[in-house]
């Protein structure tokens, strides 16, 4: 099976490294973007199997983002990590297209797992 092709949208250098390095460690091609709108552009580059972004971020949000980013591609299977755990952003996130929520910080293992959960039932 090919590598799986991951995009990781961060505004913060270092959790854009921490998420790089753990889906290295699992094996992932890893495309890196800074924000919503560089996430648009990095996403229209080419096929990507999987989208992981923040939500609170400069230029474009994760809510925005996620909104924008469906009207592109309905099927890609899209995770949020961050550190906001409120129930009401959870189904905005959920609401804008949303499959999956992931509270910062992460331990590697348990992020690996989750991805490949969500990148094995949507290749299923």
């Amino acid at each position: 099976m090919a590598t799986a092709r991951i995009l990781a949208v961060d505004d913060s250098a270092t959790m854009r490294s921490l998420v790089q390095q753990t889906l290295g460690m699992g094996g992932y091609e890893v495309v890196l973007a800074q924000d919503g709108k560089d996430g648009i552009e990095k996403f229209s580059l080419g096929p990507v199997d999987l989208v992981i972004t923040d939500i609170n971020m400069p230029i474009m949000d994760g809510i925005t983002f996620i909104k924008e980013l469906r009207k592109i591609d309905q099927n890609v299977p899209i995770l949020t990590l961050t550190t906001e755990s409120e129930d009401s952003m959870k189904q905005s996130g959920a609401a804008a297209g949303a499959n999956g929520w992931i509270i910062k910080p992460f331990r590697p293992v348990q992020f690996l797992d989750i991805i490949k959960q969500v990148l094995n039932s949507s290749a299923a």
